[in-house]
């Protein structure tokens, strides 16, 4: 585990065009190299073209995920492994295009034929409901006919008082109506629907049918079932095929990918007409083992030169290291190549004696940081990849993040919960889930640490007391504990000064890397000395019955009164604020804007008292779903840690013994063999159950949520940036196909 990526070099890769598949080939399998894209800088190169055969392998790549897409293949169907041949790949899939697209076609058919039953049936429901022959809607010389919609009362009414219309009669079936009118002597034709425009009348067009609707929706029903039945049949072969070629096609797919990968690859290569330079990144510790497998696969008709070694500078750009010996570029190359001196020459004028130059030059990141911090890399690169510069915090994630987060919660069986459900994830899926998977084993884990520190306490409740032992640190809830809250807070406190110091001091080395002394001072000293010098003021009994009494008492609490502590001396008190002015003055000189948040580091850190205000929240909703649940009592007249009361009897003893002083009556204590205390006690037991999983999974969004705040604002905004490039070397990983 480190807190810098792994080290990279750039390296090019010069040879003859002539062994430019091999080389492809041998850079592939070795799987290692980041390729930068040639940007067309440079007189006399041009980007490469695609090998031959690059359109048909694209078009069979096609042709296959359509074939996966028609038949929903996922990925977990493989009944083969190993290379297929590119004939019987050709010919196989051929026959399955053939068969599945006659397939698929008729299921679209099929799935268009009921669609279009099901329209009909829509239609002709009204018609039904209505309940008059189709045939008697229509073909009248002289009356007029409406079908539609409406209330049939409004329709009455227009009609009655409609002087165009000499006798009508209307029918109502369900929510249509059909209105007949003759129109009196003289009217024009249109009476019925110049008497209704003050309705609200939706038409509906009268189907071309001779059966009657009833009859007619039935065939229509008749029918659709017929088509869903042969649909079916079309599906379960078409759920055959998948079967059959899920194998083939998750191998086609694979290889035709890694071909096509393959062929496209000098794309991304400058060339001329005879050679060609390929450049990218590579991890430093693999630049020898790169440069062997080339060799090994052209000898000497290609050479790979490591041109520079991008170091650790926080300035945003890689400064690259010069490799002691290295000749750079394609002028030296071209001798390896078996280019002619014209091309030689060319190459040097082009790149002033140097290498041609690639797009996309800064290293990309490859964070290494070992398997137990490794799955910490999902929670920063949530924030942003680091640079290549910058500093990697998931180390220092990991060693914070679950510490916050079992220290917010402190309970064993929240513990458990949360460690059992990341391994549920770490076990089933790969990954982001399995990388949360790990992380929620961690948070877990501390959670259940802390629990034990509590008192033991279970969902909430102390089981030391189960256990007949005597135990001095508590949360803060009970009345014999409430000490300990202010304790949590001034540790919370503690806490987040040490924090971030840790981000002050990377800041510091970064700008003295980048830098000089003096503006590592401005940027990153000032708040160092700022952060401290006020801190350590705080702390000192300068002043001291201006400050809280609690600040100096937590550490004789903390330390069941092993340490008294009464405040650093006053001497050390002037030297913080002593310390505090040169941070401001150095603020002053080197970022005068940034005065106005000279007291920032005492808000950042006040911030991390929101790490007691979660653990004081959720133990107190567990110890509500507890008392909700089963009620409690204090002992000691009012001084005593809580007590559940679980049954009747014990609520009988606390009423009836001196000393012993009633919380609140939880339904337990109702519970008997009645029907009511049955129902008392089913109900504890659902609300103790329901209650918890509430308090488990709001756990989970305030101690996650708050512990990622602490971490990405106060932690991260005082070192990093994020915004690094993923590495992305040549090359596949295979899962259902060999290489042989």
């Amino acid at each position: 585990m480190a807190l810098r990526p792994e080290r990279m070099s750039k390296v090019s890769v010069v040879g003859s065009k002539r062994v430019i598949d091999d080389v492809v080939e041998a850079t592939y399998e070795h799987h290692s190299l980041h390729v930068t894209d040639y940007d067309d800088r440079y007189e006399g190169f041009s980007p490469g073209e695609s090998l031959s055969g690059a359109e048909s392998v694209n078009e069979r790549l096609v042709t296959v995920r359509a074939l996966g897409s028609i038949l929903d293949v996922e990925g977990d169907e493989l009944d083969r492994a190993g290379s297929l041949d590119d004939g019987e790949l050709t010919v196989e899939l051929e026959a399955l295009r053939d068969r599945v697209n006659e397939l698929d076609d008729r299921r679209d058919d099929l799935r268009a034929e009921i669609r279009d039953r099901e329209e009909e049936i829509e239609r002709m429901e009204p018609f039904a409901e209505l309940g008059i022959e189709l045939d008697l809607l229509r073909g009248y010389d002289s009356l007029e006919v409406a079908v539609g919609e409406a209330t049939a009362d409004a329709v009455e009414d227009a009609l009655e008082t409609a002087a165009d219309v000499d006798a009508f009669e209307v029918f109502a079936g369900g929510d249509v109506i059909v209105a007949f009118a003759a129109s009196a002597g003289g009217a024009d034709d249109g009476s019925l629907e110049d008497a209704l425009v003050g309705v609200d009348f939706a038409l509906l067009e009268v189907p071309d049918a001779d059966a009657s609707p009833s009859e007619y929706v039935a065939e229509l029903e008749r029918e659709r079932a017929e088509f869903a039945e042969q649909l079916d049949e079309v599906e379960a072969e078409l759920e055959s095929v998948r079967d059959e070629a899920a194998g083939f096609l998750l191998c086609a797919e694979e290889q035709l990918t890694i071909e096509a990968q393959k062929k496209e690859a000098p794309l991304s290569f400058a060339t001329t007409e005879n050679a060609f330079i390929a450049e990218g990144w590579i991890p430093t510790s693999t630049v020898a083992e790169f440069e062997a497998a080339i060799a090994d696969a052209v000898g000497d008709h290609a050479e790979v030169e490591e041109l520079e070694r991008a170091s650790f500078t926080p300035d945003g750009d890689h400064h690259s290291e010069p490799v002691e010996g290295g000749e750079g570029g394609a002028g030296h190359a071209s001798s390896s190549a078996d280019a002619t001196a014209d091309e030689t020459a060319e190459r040097e004028a082009a790149t002033d004696g140097g290498h041609a130059s690639a797009g996309g030059d800064d290293p990309p990141v490859v964070q290494k940081n070992g398997n137990a911090a490794g799955p910490f890399e999902s929670l920063v690169q949530g924030f942003g990849r680091p640079k290549y510069s910058e500093f990697d915090p998931t180390l220092l994630v990991f060693l914070t993040f679950p510490l916050m987060f079992g220290f917010m919660i402190g309970d064993v069986g929240y513990g458990v919960l949360y460690a059992a459900i990341g391994y549920y994830l770490y076990a089933n899926y790969d990954g982001t889930f399995r990388e949360m998977g790990a992380v929620a084993i961690w948070a877990g884990l501390f959670t259940i640490l802390f629990g034990i520190y509590f008192g033991i306490d279970v969902f909430g409740y102390h089981a030391y007391q189960l256990l007949g032992l005597k135990w001095e640190v508590g949360k803060g809830l009970s009345p014999a504990d409430t000490s300990w809250a202010l304790a949590w807070l001034t540790l919370s406190v503690l806490f987040g000064i040490v924090h971030l110091n840790v981000g002050y001091a990377l800041s510091f080395v970064t700008n003295l890397q980048q830098h000089e002394l003096k503006h590592a001072m401005y940027e990153s000293g000032s708040w160092l000395l700022l952060l401290n010098g006020l801190w350590l003021w705080i702390f000192s009994k300068h002043l001291l019955g201006a400050k809280p009494a609690f600040l100096f008492d937590s550490v004789s609490v903390i330390s069941l009164g092993a340490i008294t502590f009464t405040g650093l001396p006053v001497g050390v008190g002037f030297a913080g604020l002593a310390a505090a002015a040169v941070g401001f003055l150095l603020l002053a000189i080197g970022e005068p804007v940034e005065i106005a948040e000279a007291l920032s580091p005492i808000v950042n850190v006040a911030s991390y008292a929101r790490i007691m205000a979660v653990l004081l929240a959720k133990g107190g909703m567990a110890l509500a779903v507890n008392l909700l649940a089963f009620g409690a009592y204090i002992d000691d007249g009012g001084a005593g840690s809580f007590h559940f009361i679980f049954t009747a009897s014990k609520l009988a003893d606390v009423n009836g013994t001196d000393g012993y002083q009633l919380v609140f009556t939880g339904l337990s204590a109702f519970a008997d063999l009645t029907p009511v205390g049955i129902a008392a006690a089913a109900g504890a037991v659902v609300i103790a159950v329901a209650g918890h999983v509430v308090v488990l999974l709001l756990g989970i969004t305030a101690a996650g949520i708050q512990a990622i705040r602490l971490e990405y604002v106060e932690f991260f905004g005082k070192f990093y940036e994020g915004g690094g490039d993923p590495y992305a070397p040549f090359g596949y990983d295979r899962q259902y196909t060999s290489d042989e």
